[in-house]
């Protein structure tokens, strides 16, 4: 080799030496996850899925510390604290419980909520316009009537209908004040007896609905809790035993079973929630980021549900919705 091309063999892989050590390694983000039962459900795993699509690569770029309070509420504060502790980018809470852990812990670090139905009413956001503070995420329902229109699909659902059960679970803020100004009065209207069923544990749920069937319910309500919709299953074998028709805000368990659900599409909600964290990890304030609500209401039934408990569902219904499983 001759003397030039040696040295200029070396220059050359100094420069090259030189430019990759210039450059900056890749930032890592590391993302908090809260959710109420556990967070291996199909919903988290599509917003997961949402963030790789946005560059967000676990194991790249992104590490995520994903804690489940198995339906135990008050485990929620420590778990936020824990999640706080790892000094995280940023907090995502599934459901209000754990919204409501993961603000009282945060700090100035910026929470994400998803699927809360009512955030205004439970001081997570000043408005949906303009939440303020560090707070921002995904509404689960637009404002106003969305109860009254489950006791109006319950009376479509079974015009004969005058005893209702509630399953409520009482340290869910959102559910019960919401349920508090929208249910009474719409039940009243339609001529409707409410038995309200107070859950705070998942070992509650059979005897309640035990309870509803001895009562003479003759439709299940189940506004809506992380605790009776997770898993899916949990719920419709219980209600196939009791002859119970069941109205829940989850397509999910109306696929595992329940007869019929009326509510957001929740995986398309945890799939645009990706954004909105992707967004304020790349420098947008939460502040400014209004909360998005739903776009699209889903009513789907399940006519094997209905065979089995020998119910017949109206063909108005049948004709409405968007999914009826066969």
């Amino acid at each position: 080799m001759t003397p030039w091309r040696s040295i200029a063999g070396t220059v050359a892989a100094i420069g090259v030496a030189a430019v990759a050590y210039a450059q900056p390694s890749e930032r890592i983000v590391r993302v908090g996850i809260l959710c109420s039962v556990t967070c291996d459900a199909p919903a988290i795993a599509v917003f997961r899925e949402g963030l790789g699509k946005l560059g967000w690569v676990e194991g790249r770029n992104l590490v995520v510390d994903a804690r489940g309070a198995g339906g135990k509420a008050d485990q929620l504060p420590m778990l936020a604290r824990e999640i706080v502790a790892a000094k995280p980018d940023l907090i995502v809470a599934s459901t209000p419980q754990p919204a409501q852990a993961a603000k009282a812990a945060a700090g100035a670090i910026p929470v994400v909520f998803i699927a809360v139905a009512d955030p205004v009413a439970v001081g997570l956001v000043q408005s949906l316009g303009r939440p303020g503070g560090n707070v921002t995420g995904m509404a689960t329902l637009a404002p106003g009537g969305f109860i009254a229109k489950l006791f109006e699909l319950i009376r479509e659902l079974d015009p004969g209908a005058r005893r209702i059960a509630v399953l409520m679970n009482p340290g869910n803020d959102v559910a019960r004040i919401r349920y508090a100004e929208e249910g009474p009065p719409a039940a009243a209207r339609l001529g409707m007896q409410v038995l309200m069923f107070e859950v705070r544990e998942p070992a509650g749920i059979a005897p309640a609905i035990e309870a509803a069937a001895r009562q003479g319910a003759e439709v299940l309500l189940v506004p809506g809790d992380p605790m009776f919709h997770t898993p899916p299953d949990r719920l419709p074998p219980l209600l196939s035993r009791a002859g119970l028709p069941s109205v829940f805000l989850s397509r999910e368990v109306v696929e595992a079973g329940g007869l019929l659900s009326y509510g957001p599409d929740f995986l398309d909600m945890y799939r645009r929630a990706a954004g909105h964290v992707d967004r304020i990890l790349r420098g947008a304030n939460p502040a400014d980021l209004p909360v998005e609500q739903p776009t699209k209401y889903l009513l789907v039934v399940n006519l094997r549900t209905a065979k089995a408990i020998g119910f017949t569902v109206p063909r108005s219904l049948l004709l409405r919705a968007d999914d009826v499983l066969q």
